[in-house]
């Protein structure tokens, strides 16, 4: 055999890694609007093209936006918000009229998927039994104008779906809402064609237990690994396992053939000085090793061949999102369109990324690896405080409640299932009143630091358990 120039082998070997590394998943970004300084949708674009960016998620279906996507190429994933899924369940005419005014109308902003609500088992607004009888409807709606087979519907969960997630073998979403919801939506999922939209973030396991969990774990980071009891398979990332956790719970229920696409994950660059974790730095090492992980392929320890889309939030700080400081610093950009920090979204970028950082242990000595913990989100250390209660302020006012309320019981993570209609807490049905429980509930589970009971000034702490009908409020988790 002729031996082949060195040069020529080199070239040989750069073309086979780059036909390995395109064979792997893809990525994507959530471009969230809650601010008062974004660019116009328009230069927004801009520099989405300039990163190679090509799957884009928005919270809405603005028509400045969709016009501003027109003839790019980027595929875009839209969203029927929560407050409109009671009208998409109980009209099909208004789901015919939604379909038509913002997806048929824009034949050339390459919309590929509908996300119908977003998190809807945590709404406090009750619209879980409204879910499946919307994204039947809108799909009727999309078969009509013959766009059912180039767009899918789904709906993201939220981990907190999930009644288990560890070991991830032992993955299970939560009884109550089983038969109701998740048998016919994994069943029109796999009738349609379509995928499970589940968002997923590391950041609030690790951040509610650093003790435990290891940084170098939530990081994609160099580890010893966990090794699942139930299945023998070993984790090098709390990313896989809370994943394989989801498609355990699927499992479950025998819907091993539905895909998965994370419609959102991130690491905020900025938080509050409890927020452990919420860093520059480990928010570059999450998100630049996780497009790594994801553009290489492989899939999950638990489902090899799952090569994953992933979205990452968010493209901007969002300045006016609710909540603590991390909540206004998931962006991979500033307002003005300057970086936060340098992470690759394209093979092509990830040819020259080096994650140079190395994870430092919070709060002292060395610990170990830990896989994900139960409930999706994490658990929490408790305080050793005495019994105090977080409640509502009332003179906040109706929008400062409301906004608070939202977050506590979607990104905060409350408990919010007992104020659920037909639940225990549900009557007084006054915002107050469910204001002031899913506070206590986040107050509780995040171990009673006075910090947690703030909410932009709406709440505020008191050493007498609330009173409100026979509603009975909590004193830890």
């Amino acid at each position: 055999m002729e031996h082949l120039p060195l040069a020529f082998f080199f070239l040989l070997l750069s073309v086979l890694s780059l036909a390995v590394w395109t064979d792997g998943g893809s990525i994507g970004v959530n471009y969230g609007r809650v601010a008062d300084n974004l660019p116009p949708a328009t230069k927004v674009v801009q520099l989405l093209k300039s990163q190679g960016v090509q799957k884009v998620k928005i919270y809405d279906a603005d028509p400045a936006v969709l016009h501003a996507f027109a003839g790019t190429g980027i595929r875009l994933t839209v969203d029927l918000p929560n407050e409109k899924l009671f009208a998409a369940a109980r009209s099909l005419s208004f789901s015919l009229d939604w379909v038509q005014q913002n997806v048929a109308d824009y034949p050339t902003t390459q919309i590929e998927a509908i996300a119908v609500g977003n998190e809807v088992f945590v709404d406090t607004h009750n619209t879980t039994r409204f879910l499946v009888p919307a994204m039947k409807n809108i799909h009727t709606a999309l078969v009509k104008h013959n766009l059912h087979n180039a767009i899918k519907i789904s709906s993201p969960i939220a981990l907190s779906a999930l009644q288990a997630s560890y070991p991830s073998s032992a993955g299970s979403f939560r009884p109550e809402l089983i038969e109701p919801v998740f048998k016919p939506m994994l069943e029109f999922l796999r009738q349609t064609g379509s995928y499970l939209m589940v968002n997923a973030y590391p950041f609030f396991a690790y951040e509610s237990n650093s003790d435990v969990i290891s940084l170098d774990y939530a990081l994609f980071r160099e580890n010893p690994g966990v090794v699942d009891a139930g299945n023998g398979l070993r984790y090098f990332s709390l990313f896989d396992a809370q994943i394989d956790a989801v498609f355990a719970a699927m499992s479950a229920l025998k819907y091993d053939d539905i895909k998965m696409v994370v419609t959102e994950t991130g690491w905020p660059s900025k938080g509050d000085e409890n927020e452990v974790g919420a860093s520059k730095d480990n928010a570059a090492a999450y998100n630049g090793n996780l497009v790594r992980r994801i553009l290489t392929g492989g899939g999950t320890p638990l489902r090899r061949q799952a090569d994953l889309t992933v979205y990452l939030f968010a493209l901007f700080n969002e300045n006016k999102k609710p909540g603590p400081s991390s909540e206004q610093n998931y962006g991979l950009f500033y307002p003005n369109q300057d970086k936060v920090y340098d992470v690759p979204l394209t093979v092509e970028g990830l040819k020259n990324y080096h994650d140079t950082g190395k994870s430092a242990p919070a709060g002292g000595g060395q610990r170990g690896v830990a896989a994900p913990v139960k409930g999706g989100r994490g658990g929490v250390s408790k305080s050793s405080s005495a019994n105090t209660w977080c409640v509502a302020k009332g003179e906040a006012g109706k929008e400062k409640l409301q906004a608070a309320l939202d977050f506590a019981c979607g990104e905060g993570g409350a408990d919010c299932r007992p104020i659920q209609r037909g639940s225990t807490c549900y009557d007084p049905n006054t915002l107050e009143a469910h204001a002031s429980y899913a506070f206590n509930s986040y107050y509780q589970m995040k171990g009673r630091a006075f910090w947690t009971c703030d909410f932009g000034g709406a709440a505020s702490i008191v050493s007498q358990p609330p009173k409100y009908g026979k509603c009975d409020f909590p004193t830890g988790y």
